[in-house]
């Protein structure tokens, strides 16, 4: 089982799952990891969730839940973007709630991501865009072989503040 680990599972977004979808997307302190700027709405949710079943194929991206197992309880979410079905490449995003963090659940959910992505998709290779200040999330990507291509200069504006975003990449190599 792929999607199944020790502490935690990746599994398919459900209806039930529109309040901490909700919460998560509404969340001001992750804006600037996620692009957005504005708040959803639950209508705007709702829809998307309806259309979660699209496969990656369709939608050209795959969001799953990330459920602590202990709890039962959803901590975050785990996307695959941008995916290119003829290039085989996806970028890889992860947010997992303030309250989880520090705990190890990030490098098993990265894991799993890795190895659905290779084995099951058969993708070539990832990337991740990470802020040049996020310092966890860097250490995380480093600690499964992902490297730093680039920098984009001044790429994101953060409290008023241009910053740098570091490109990094996995390449599968078998």
């Amino acid at each position: 089982m792929i999607l199944k680990g020790e502490n935690i599972d990746l599994r398919a977004l459900e209806p039930e799952d529109l309040t901490f979808l909700y919460e998560i997307e509404n969340d001001e302190l992750i804006w600037e990891v996620s692009h957005t700027q504005t708040p959803y709405s639950k209508w705007v949710l709702k829809q998307y969730l309806e259309n979660a079943h699209q496969d990656i194929y369709e939608a050209k991206q795959l969001r799953l839940a990330i459920e602590d197992k202990k709890s039962n309880q959803l901590i975050g979410l785990v996307d695959l973007f941008d995916f290119d079905f003829k290039n085989s490449r996806a970028g890889v995003g992860i947010v997992i709630q303030e309250a989880s963090r520090g705990n190890g659940l990030g490098s098993e959910v990265l894991q799993q991501l890795i190895t659905y992505s290779f084995s099951h998709l058969q993708l070539h290779q990832l990337y991740a865009n990470i802020s040049i200040n996020n310092e966890a999330s860097i250490k995380l990507f480093t600690k499964f072989g992902f490297q730093k291509i680039g920098i984009k200069k001044q790429w994101n504006k953060i409290n008023g503040q241009f910053v740098d975003e570091v490109l990094f990449q996995l390449i599968n190599n078998p």
